[in-house]
């Protein structure tokens, strides 16, 4: 009996010992796989490492240097080892299916793997990031206007890091406008039927030598022969800038550009009235012919907008809410936001005009 319980302890203790080397060997291997110099024992991470050697995580002023696994993987113990297993397939795909193995097939790849992270850091509600930053610990005060804005919003509205900081260390995907998809709106453009009472130019349209009217501004057809329309653009016009006729009174949302022919022709519908902040405005009309195409309604050009939005924007961050600013507002939020990226001036105006048309404050 004594032989048996000692042979019973000794066995108890020898299991104690190979469990303990077992599950400190595996825990030594989980976090010596997650060191820095083990993702780059892969050549496929030595583009994504440069890009992160330029970024703020790897060098800056305090001296604190993010490691790819305290981005990369969360260090609660169940979604340390969930986040383990799904990295196996980064060995599966570096050494057999050489999916990302040439600069090509990694950019080719670029959008798709960073979605993957972005989603990671959506649904844990961006874990990795906020072991380091937290809003609490956030001295809002010492930021710049614009974070502090954001981190305002981001409070406000409950958005998670991963909403706005998409491209902290890596390059963010190129995601490419797609060239036709201007065309489709001009065919949709040229399709508008002759009876159409109201008509909204997709591009900047003449109107004969009084002025250009820009995209989205409502105009009255009153005849219509062939292409020819003869239209009826109605407005505000401020004291001092008069080369210019806006959407109402105190809202600068520019509908055409007057030549001096064209403000002369202009009509007035009123007296002067002053805005609450002293600006005097004034209705006003004008007519004129077009030739070019123009659309039936705005929903065509909306959603142009809505992919430029998807392109140049939310590439980025989440994408804002167009109620957020008020129609004033949005052309210096979009003016700074497209200055940070390739979008064309064109493009930036139908963006911004977007915007102005759905802002917070608009009558809808």
């Amino acid at each position: 009996m004594a032989i048996r319980k000692s042979k019973l302890f000794w066995g108890i203790v020898l299991g104690i010992v190979i469990g303990a080397f077992g599950f400190g060997g595996s825990s030594y291997m989980l976090h010596k796989t997650s060191e820095t110099s083990f993702c780059l024992s892969c050549h496929t991470m030595q583009a994504p490492y440069e890009e992160y050697q330029g970024s703020v995580h790897f060098k800056n002023q305090k001296g604190i240097r993010a490691e790819c696994s305290d981005c990369h993987i969360p260090q609660e113990p169940l979604d340390f080892f969930i986040a383990k297993m799904k990295a196996s397939k980064d060995v599966y795909h570096q050494f057999i299916s050489k999916k990302i193995d040439t600069p090509e097939l990694y950019e080719e790849h670029r959008l798709a793997m960073a979605q993957t992270v972005w989603d990671q850091l959506k649904a844990n509600d961006s874990a990795t990031c906020r072991s380091c930053h937290t809003f609490d610990a956030m001295d809002l005060a010492s930021q710049s206007q614009d974070a502090q804005k954001m981190h305002n919003l981001g409070i406000k509205e409950k958005q998670t890091c991963i909403d706005c900081h998409k491209g902290v260390a890596h390059f963010p995907p190129e995601i490419k406008m797609d060239d036709k998809a201007l065309d489709e709106v001009m065919s949709a453009a040229k399709q508008t039927a002759a009876d159409a009472k109201v008509v909204y130019p997709a591009t900047p349209v003449k109107m004969g030598d009084l002025a250009t009217v820009y995209p989205a501004t409502a105009l009255k057809v009153t005849k219509a022969e062939g292409a020819t329309r003869e239209v009826e653009l109605t407005g505000s016009q401020m004291k001092g800038a008069e080369q210019v006729i806006y959407l109402e009174k105190g809202q600068r949302l520019i509908l055409a550009s007057l030549s001096e022919a064209g403000q002369a022709a202009l009509k007035v519908q009123g007296d002067y009235v002053k805005d609450d902040y002293d600006n005097e405005w004034r209705p006003v009309s004008l007519a004129g012919t077009i030739t070019e195409p123009v659309l039936a309604d705005r929903k065509a050009l909306w959603g142009y907008a809505e992919n430029l939005d998807t392109v140049y924007c939310s590439g980025c961050h989440a994408k804002i809410s167009s109620k957020h600013y008020t129609v004033n507002a949005w052309p210096a939020v979009a003016k700074g936001m497209g200055d940070r990226t390739d979008i064309t001036p064109q493009n930036l105006d139908i963006l911004t005009r977007y915007f102005q048309y759905n802002a917070k404050d608009m009558k809808q």
